[in-house]
């Protein structure tokens, strides 16, 4: 099924149901008030979502209106936790020789994972609000899973179990921060704004069999001013979800509603493209001696799409506009 966060006013915005095809929407009255409660009552919630996920694709849903991708918000606006890793190899190789790292010895084994701020997450079509075009920005296309409770020292083959909806993403980042707060070895913070999401969760069900070994086996689309950059496909992702889910939960249990992201979508092969300006700089570093494609600045837009084989786009689209706070 697919759900999404309609603006109501709130902080945590309407729960809605969507049709497979985008067409029709409803409000989950009665099931769920959010998209919160929804995964924390998931076993009681599910079917009765599914139900009327079901009834919105016969069309016989009494409540359904056409789907307002301008009126959603981030499927979660306010998550317990977002964790983001990098688990493509690919895009870790590369930043590595962007910003001079020393050779990470559990490149391999070890997934990287950071803590970013979970309070102020932003909608498909929000403007992104910057206070200074002068660091850096640039976007950062992912996947990512929302799941249920999930219990300390979890395996990952078990962690899989608790996979409750698939989002996709776009990791804002500040490039030019990056550097000085990896130095720090105290985690990001500036470098790292509001993250946004497209404004469909869904149960992995919905791409099956694109949904396999706990990874998006999709392409995701990214384009910028209307030029398209990057279509690498999810599956190169080194590192599973339920391998990421088990690594954040070694030492603490995670709650309900956290979010857990891939880290740039990244492909080996050159003709793919890239998921952020960061990686198109360095490739142009790497084969003309110098980088030509600049950062983002006011009035940029960023379009992302992941794509079915028939060209539809199972978690909508994220289209936003880089604007002066």
């Amino acid at each position: 099924m697919k759900l999404a966060t309609y603006k109501d006013g709130s902080r945590d915005g309407q729960l809605w149901v969507v049709s497979k095809d985008l067409a029709l929407a409803a409000p989950a009255v009665g099931i769920a008030s959010t998209m919160l409660e929804a995964v924390e009552t998931w076993d009681a919630a599910s079917p009765r979502l599914q139900a009327l996920y079901e009834r919105l694709n016969a069309r016989d849903e009494a409540f359904a209106t056409r789907f307002e991708p301008e009126r959603c918000m981030a499927p979660l606006p306010r998550a317990p936790q977002w964790l983001d890793a990098s688990a493509f190899l690919n895009h870790g190789r590369l930043m590595d020789k962007a910003f001079n790292n020393p050779p990470n010895p559990d490149f391999e084994t070890i997934p990287l994972v950071y803590q970013g701020a979970s309070d102020d997450l932003r909608g498909p079509v929000d403007d992104v609000e910057f206070t200074d075009d002068s660091l850096s920005i640039d976007m950062e296309g992912e996947f990512g899973v929302i799941v249920s409770d999930v219990s300390m020292g979890i395996s990952a083959e078990q962690a899989i179990s608790h996979i409750r909806l698939l989002v996709q993403i776009n990791d804002w980042s500040l490039r030019k921060l990056g550097p000085r707060e990896m130095r720090a070895g105290f985690g990001w913070l500036q470098a790292k704004p509001s993250t946004a999401f497209a404004p469909l969760a869904i149960t992995p069900d919905e791409i099956a069999p694109f949904w396999d070994e706990a990874r998006v086996k999709l392409p995701l689309h990214v384009a910028i001013n209307g030029r398209e950059v990057g279509r690498a496909n999810g599956a190169e992702m080194h590192f599973s979800f339920g391998d990421i889910i088990a690594h954040c939960a070694r030492t603490r249990r995670l709650s309900a509603g956290s979010i857990i992201g891939s880290g740039t979508v990244s492909n080996a092969d050159r003709a793919a493209g890239s998921s952020c300006i960061s990686e198109i700089r360095v490739i142009e570093l790497l084969d003309q001696g110098a980088s030509a494609t600049p950062f983002l600045t006011w009035g940029d837009r960023v379009r992302m799409e992941a794509r079915l084989p028939n060209g539809s786009a199972p978690f909508g689209v994220t289209d936003q506009r880089v604007v002066k706070a």
